[in-house]
């Protein structure tokens, strides 16, 4: 490789290139698209790239992440964004009833006098 490349005047990086950028026919791109964009619109345009390849594997079709991104902005897909709704937690830990002895008179008459008022 390294001989016809000297020969062409090429270096071998620009081979490789070539090489990895036509190495997908057009016939297999087209069947992975139509198989991308139905497993976008069956998850009701929410799947991105990344569960596309999980129901693609599923499929047993593998192909990258990358592949599927590239798919999905040749035909502008774009996944919707769900919000995440802020649900209250209920936190019982500090609900305690404690009684109030000093009933908020902090006039100490020595320093430390009260310090914890511990009810068990």
């Amino acid at each position: 490789m390294r001989k016809i490349c000297k020969i062409l005047g090429l270096s071998k990086s620009t081979y490789y290139y070539y090489y990895q950028t036509n190495k997908w026919t057009n016939k297999q791109v087209n069947n992975y698209e139509q198989e991308v964009i139905s497993a976008f619109n069956k998850s009701r345009k929410i799947y991105g790239a990344h569960k596309i390849k999980a129901v693609l594997i599923r499929k047993d079709i593998i192909l990258s992440r990358r592949k599927i991104r590239c798919i999905m902005i040749k035909n502008n897909l774009v996944s919707k964004y769900t919000k995440l709704k802020y649900r209250n937690h209920k936190i019982t830990a500090n609900n305690a009833q404690i009684s109030n002895i000093l009933n908020r008179e902090f006039n100490d008459k020595k320093p430390n006098e009260v310090v914890v008022n511990v009810v068990i």
